[in-house]
């Protein structure tokens, strides 16, 4: 992990806590079809991206929570198959709690 990277993380999660889940959802890239990929932490401000799909920093992509609609946010770092994203608008927080309690539970521990 560079230094770059852990001062965008630090700084974002200074923003929002985090939480561990794990999610399966629907991604796209600007102008692209969606395809599947999995969150593992997230907050009201953004979430953390497994894709195999590449992503750059700057890049526009959407996320569908399953029962919601697409949500713009933005690649922020990028790591091996890993993406943090930002929200372009932070989730409310019964959105989020509602989003938290569907996750896989073994991801919450």
């Amino acid at each position: 992990m560079g230094a770059v990277q852990e001062r965008v993380e630090e700084h974002i999660s200074r923003l929002h806590n985090r939480q561990t889940v794990l999610i399966g959802v629907r991604v796209r890239r600007k102008g692209e079809s969606w395809f599947k990929s999995r969150i593992t932490d997230m907050s009201l401000g953004g979430f953390r991206l497994l894709s195999f799909v590449k992503l750059r920093v700057g890049m526009e992509v959407w996320v569908m929570f399953p029962g919601f609609e697409g949500r713009k946010a933005h690649v922020v770092w990028t790591a091996n198959h890993e993406a943090g994203c930002e929200f372009e608008s932070p989730l409310h927080p019964a959105i989020f709690d509602h989003i938290v309690r569907m996750s896989d539970p073994l991801a919450r521990g």
